[in-house]
């Protein structure tokens, strides 16, 4: 079912910066990756734009919050495992060259994991920079994004592989072939109900898979939207992007889906995040932020940066 949620975009960085990942910082701010400009920026909850450049080759890709309170990303250009704190100190842990480091996310361990898709590996790097990489059992797998499952493990997709896969804190991996072939998984994360949901961008579709392995997989109203990031939504159920249909959409746990357009034709919507008051922020790659203000509206303030008559 498509719907009209409340919807605006707000300008952030401009064509050619490309915002990819999003996530909301331990500062209560929300901080992107720059895939094309080399660089990170953070909004903050009074819509003040801050910017910072990486490197002109590092192509960030994903973000999230570290164990320390500060925020760690991918740098695919350049293998590095990138960190900036809530001030904008800028550092990062060198990778082995062809690496191509992906998705990342802070494990049970206290540690941040990391997917790495041109060395089919899953890495694993300290707050201290001590690193691990652990070798996958399948050559070309495109390791492609990571979630820290609720079972003391670290899960991933395997976008050629066509399998999700899971990677204990000893580094034993066990992957889980999907029913549809094709179906190449990319985003990954956490439900509220036990499982881990993924998005299938090859087969149009979305997947669930509990600890024990079990897979169920839910087509999508346009099987050509080309699903690429997915959240979990703390109040039951996933928030996820149709980067090739232009909308967000939502599934609960039973497997209903809604879906949502956005109001500018191509923006190009890849990661996205939950904020605290249950609105949903989505980095839009052609330079802006997509937020939606689900409905009914949650408590609190549902437009943090000011904006009084959302779309």
């Amino acid at each position: 079912m498509t719907t009209s949620a409340k919807i605006r975009e707000v300008p952030l960085t401009g064509a050619g910066t490309g915002p990819y990942g999003i996530t909301v910082g331990p500062d209560g701010a929300l901080w992107l990756t720059l895939v094309h400009a080399g660089g990170i920026a953070r909004v903050g909850a009074d819509g003040d734009l801050r910017t910072w450049s990486v490197a002109p080759d590092s192509r960030p890709l994903i973000i999230t919050p570290g164990p320390d309170g500060a925020l760690w990303f991918t740098r695919s250009g350049d293998d590095r495992i990138g960190r900036i704190t809530t001030g904008g100190e800028l550092s990062a842990v060198e990778l082995p060259a062809g690496t191509g480091p992906c998705g990342i996310a802070a494990g049970p361990d206290g540690a941040l994991w990391y997917a790495a898709m041109n060395a089919d590996a899953i890495g694993r790097v300290t707050v201290d920079g001590e690193r691990t990489r652990f070798p996958l059992p399948v050559r070309g797998a495109f390791a492609s994004m990571v979630a820290a499952g609720p079972d003391e493990a670290v899960w991933f997709t395997l976008n050629q592989a066509n399998a999700v896969g899971r990677i204990d804190m000893a580094g034993e991996v066990t992957l889980h072939a999907l029913p549809t072939e094709g179906a190449a998984p990319v985003g990954i994360t956490a439900g509220v109900d036990g499982a881990l949901w993924f998005v299938e961008i090859g087969a149009g579709q979305l997947g669930r898979i509990t600890p024990d392995g079990r897979i169920t997989e839910y087509p999508l109203p346009d099987r050509s939207a080309r699903p690429h990031a997915i959240v979990a939504d703390p109040a039951g159920g996933c928030w996820y992007t149709e980067w090739g249909g232009n909308r967000i959409g939502h599934v609960t746990p039973d497997g209903t889906i809604t879906t949502h357009d956005l109001p500018t034709p191509a923006s190009e919507p890849h990661g996205l995040t939950v904020a605290p008051d249950a609105t949903v922020w989505v980095a839009l790659e052609t330079g802006a932020l997509a937020h939606l203000t689900p409905d009914p509206a949650p408590l609190g303030d549902p437009d943090p940066l000011g904006d009084p008559d959302p779309r």
